[in-house]
């Protein structure tokens, strides 16, 4: 026998919550904001731009992309992703081939040290954050790993 899970009825259902479901999001947003704002701090020693990572990221986790799928993705013009392509193809973090079905058009991947040099920055960042987590107590870290979990299920739910 399966056990169904109750669960508690959205905020949105209940008008009188709404007030408390603006506050969360207000706080979520800038906690999130303020967060990446000091973890990107940690990016200048990866020796490219903010926009280059963002974008070799997309290369790394998506795998290999249009330039049109990649503009998209950056949510930048194709015009743009195109000098941020050529100065990670500069770096030689990326490598650029025609597209087997279309001559006219160039597939965009991360070359091996353009994964290593993500895995680093990530690595860096994931060091500086576990560094001020080790702060918490066990219970307020069971709590972020909860509220992490609840975010990461969310996230999925909007695709």
């Amino acid at each position: 026998m399966t056990k169904v899970k109750a669960q508690e009825p959205s905020a949105r259902q209940d008008p009188a919550a709404r007030s408390e479901t603006i506050t969360a999001a207000d706080r979520l947003h800038s906690a999130a904001i303020h967060l990446l704002r000091r973890g990107r701090k940690q990016d200048v020693a990866s020796g490219i731009g903010p926009a280059q990572l963002s974008a070799l990221s997309v290369l790394v986790f998506a795998g290999p992309q249009t330039l049109a799928s990649l503009a998209a993705a950056e949510q930048v013009r194709p015009p743009t992703m195109s000098r941020i392509v050529a100065a990670l193809k500069r770096s030689r973090l990326v490598d650029i081939t025609r597209d087997t079905h279309d001559a006219r058009r160039m597939r965009i991947r991360a070359a091996a040290r353009g994964t290593l040099l993500l895995q680093q920055a990530r690595q860096r960042r994931i060091e500086y954050l576990a560094a001020h987590l080790d702060s918490l107590t066990t219970t307020e870290l069971a709590q972020l790993t909860t509220a992490a979990e609840i975010l990461e299920n969310l996230l999925r739910s909007w695709r």
